[in-house]
Formats: structure tokens, sequence, C-alpha cells
């Protein structure tokens, strides 16, 4: 019989890291990925829309990623040092509802959540969980600015 860890049930939420967008690394990013010009100059980006210079929704869901990582890998080490083994993250099949709600302005820190909203078992791969996890980056002001569901694949041990 499997056991799922408390980190993997319905309702666990984390914050897992927080993270500053500087003016220079909105450019850097953009003029590879995301050539707007609300992204790639301040000047055109204050007659714009948006009013000033602002992230990539593509740039924030990549700095979601990266934190995402860190703090799998933080807790997994967490477990180890437990005696716990911890599960194996398999890839990702999807999400839904990507939604960038507010603009992510120079200087802004956003701060992203997970929030398990279901685990259940894989109809097609023997042995592996199918969690759906919901996602969420506020800013300083407490403002939400990005919001996605995801779902991934997960291998848990035995007992």
């Amino acid at each position: 019989m499997t056991t799922i860890p408390d980190h993997l049930q319905p309702g666990f939420e984390a914050v897992i890291g927080s993270y500053c967008f500087e003016p220079d690394e909105i450019l850097r990013f953009a003029n590879k990925f995301d050539t707007q010009l609300f992204h790639t100059d301040p000047a055109a980006a204050k007659q714009s829309l948006f009013g000033g210079l602002c992230a990539s929704g593509w740039h924030t869901a990549s700095v979601w990623m990266k934190l995402h990582r860190a703090f799998a890998s933080k807790r997994a080490a967490e477990l180890e040092k437990q005696g716990i083994q911890p599960p194996e993250y398999g890839p990702s099949p999807g999400f839904n509802d990507l939604s960038w709600l507010k603009p992510v302005y120079a200087g802004d820190t956003i701060t992203y959540t997970n929030r398990n909203k279901s685990i259940r078992q894989s109809n097609s791969r023997p042995g592996w969980w199918v969690m759906e996890v919901v996602h969420e980056g506020l800013n300083q002001d407490a403002v939400m600015v990005i919001s996605f569901t995801s779902f991934v694949l997960v291998f848990l041990p035995e007992g």
C-alpha cells in the first residue's frame, strides 16, 4: 500500500520563494524571448498601456519554475535527512488556466506559492500518481499577478 506523504496531500500549501524583477533582467529576458516594446524599451513602455517597463508573463512563469525546482530539491534533501525516501517527480503533462492577472513592473517582488489540489493514481502508468497543483504569485502589495494549475507525475515509494 502506498502512503501519500503530508506534503503531497490536497490542501498542503507552501511558499516556494520570492523574486525581485530588476530592470536589466527584464530587458535581457525580453530581448531574447518576448520583444514587445513594453518589455524591451523603458521609454516606449511609459507610453504603452502598462505605463512602465514590465516583465514578460513568460519571464514570471520561468522564475516560478526556477524557484519551484529549488524548493523541490530542498524538500527532498530535508526528507532524506529524516531518513525518508523522497518521491520521484516525473514530467508534467501540462497546465491549465494560465493567467497573467496584473503586470509585473521593474522592481516588483513576486512571492510564489504552490497549493496541492488533488492527487490520484495514474490510469496509464502503474506506480505513478498525478498531482494537480495551483500556483500563484503575489506582488509586494499582495496583488495576485500570475495564477495557473499544473499537473505532475509523481512516483511514490511503497510503504
